[in-house]
């Protein structure tokens, strides 16, 4: 029997999905899935109305979220698929590799703007940021500003892959990717919550806990279609689709 399903969401999600996705139609090759970014709310969005069968997302539901789909007669579940760092990413002729999250929160809220007051070259920083439809966007605002607002002046970028990019093309840039993402055209930054011990993003550093930021990564559906998507979910979930978690660059849930 053909299962059509559409996923669609987190970017942060899409490398580590649509590998999954490739693997399990191997398996199973009447199986017919589509995998689409946007961003987390969009995912969710595209569930409340019925346009996905799952929205990947990097947060957690929001409350309102969860009650308009209650609402609508869509009692959603959630299901924790990986774990993800989020890596703080410069450009790499940049000296600075420290930062503590006080400095990160100072940085991305303006009240830091030159590399020179965190010990870099006389050189005015360009904070780049994930648009506001961002899971991402979302978790770093809680997590490392904590709650503060990003400075008005940052620049919004669309995609992951769009940070990358910029990043490596800008001099004084700074930007935040998830690990999966990050590659040799972009340096990542060690970062302490302390002030003490600083820590590089890397698989081993996210697993063992001494990474500060990390965070968990889901998936939503609703009750009614269980039945599709549950083939598919516990695919993933399985020793086989958390070894693709761990090749692809993420934390496995196990």
């Amino acid at each position: 029997m053909a299962f059509g399903q559409k996923l669609k969401g987190s970017d942060t999600l899409l490398p580590l999905v649509q590998k999954e996705s490739e693997n399990y139609s191997k398996k199973n090759p009447s199986s017919n899935i589509s995998v689409t970014g946007g961003g987390s709310g969009v995912g969710i969005s595209a569930l409340m109305d019925g346009t996905t069968d799952i929205a990947m997302a990097s947060r957690k539901i929001k409350f309102d979220e969860k009650v308009k789909l209650q609402e609508s007669g869509k009692a959603s579940v959630e299901i924790i698929v990986a774990h993800d760092a989020l890596a703080v990413v410069v450009n790499p002729s940049n000296k600075v590799t420290n930062l503590t999250r006080q400095q990160l929160e100072d940085i991305f809220t303006g009240k830091i703007t030159n590399w020179k007051e965190v010990g870099g070259a006389d050189l005015k920083i360009i904070a780049y940021s994930r648009e506001t439809s961002s899971g991402t966007y979302e978790f770093f605002k809680s997590d490392v500003l904590k709650n503060k607002n990003y400075m008005p002046s940052i620049l919004s970028m669309p995609a992951t892959g769009a940070i990358i990019q910029s990043v490596k093309q800008t001099k004084g840039a700074i930007g935040y990717v998830g690990l999966a993402y990050l590659n040799k055209d972009v340096k990542p930054i060690h970062v302490s919550y302390d002030g003490k011990k600083f820590v590089a993003p890397s698989f081993e550093n996210a697993k063992n806990g001494s990474y500060p930021v990390v965070r968990p990564l889901y998936f939503y559906y609703t009750k009614a279609n269980e039945k599709v998507v549950k083939p598919f979910i516990d695919y993933i979930l399985s020793a086989e689709g958390q070894a693709t978690v761990k090749t692809v660059g993420y934390i496995p849930v196990k």
